[in-house]
């Protein structure tokens, strides 16, 4: 058991008690506004790090695998009210509505919009003119087709993510010849003004009241973090 979940379970009544299904996970990312997926740097803070044993990872003697909190994602992110994509030092994870403004407020003083002419901005121009795009389909519509081009594309991606210019809406699965779904998933590719609109990034705090907003609100959370830890998650 993580210091972090011992110390929030505690503050709501849980016990000990783990998180065991989709729906639990939902409840739990309204209460804290901010989950890193996986490893955040600070032990146990992370959707992860919060599973009870039975819903972690595991893999097969024959190769296949079971990952209820990965199969949870998509339920997660078009069913609760959170915002998933790599906002955590360009790792994946959730922010409730709640927070987002604030979050949007404070990376976007950051880092400004695209220069005109940029790559970021032809990135940004394709995407808001179809709306949502599934990954691999952006890369190969702005022209990313050749040798190693997929980790130069996915390091843009993760960028205006970072800047909360692109969020994930959901995810789109392969189907086998039997039209069952299989593998990782595609992520489904947007802006946040498409699918929650433009009033929902906006907040009437300065972005350095917003920074302290959530600063507070992690040294609450997080009371065995250092200062640089948490620092990390909203740079």
């Amino acid at each position: 058991m993580s210091a972090f979940f011992e110390y929030f379970s505690g503050r709501l009544g849980r016990g000990n008690e783990q998180i065991h299904s989709c729906h639990e996970m939902m409840a739990f990312i309204q209460e804290v506004g901010f989950l890193p997926l996986l490893d955040s740097g600070i032990y146990g803070y992370s959707a992860e790090g919060v599973l009870a044993e039975e819903c972690r990872f595991v893999q097969f003697d024959d190769g296949t695998w079971e990952w209820p909190l990965w199969q949870w994602k998509s339920a997660i992110v078009t069913e609760s009210d959170c915002v998933y994509g790599k906002f955590f030092a360009g790792k994946a994870g959730f922010i409730s509505r709640d927070w987002w403004p604030h979050f949007c407020n404070w990376r976007r003083s950051q880092h400004p919009l695209p220069e005109e002419g940029s790559i970021e901005d032809a990135i940004l121009s394709m995407l808001r003119s179809n709306g949502s795009m599934i990954a691999r389909e952006l890369r190969a519509a702005c022209g990313f087709t050749g040798p190693k081009m997929r980790s130069r594309f996915d390091s843009y991606i993760t960028r205006l993510q970072m800047a909360c210019r692109i969020v994930t809406e959901d995810f789109v699965y392969p189907r086998d010849k039997h039209g069952r779904e299989y593998g990782f998933g595609w992520s489904l590719l947007t802006t946040p003004e498409h699918i929650f609109g433009h009033e929902a990034s906006e907040c009437d705090s300065t972005p350095q009241e917003s920074h302290q907003l959530m600063l507070n609100h992690l040294t609450q959370l997080l009371p065995t973090a250092t200062e640089k830890q948490l620092l990390k998650l909203l740079k």
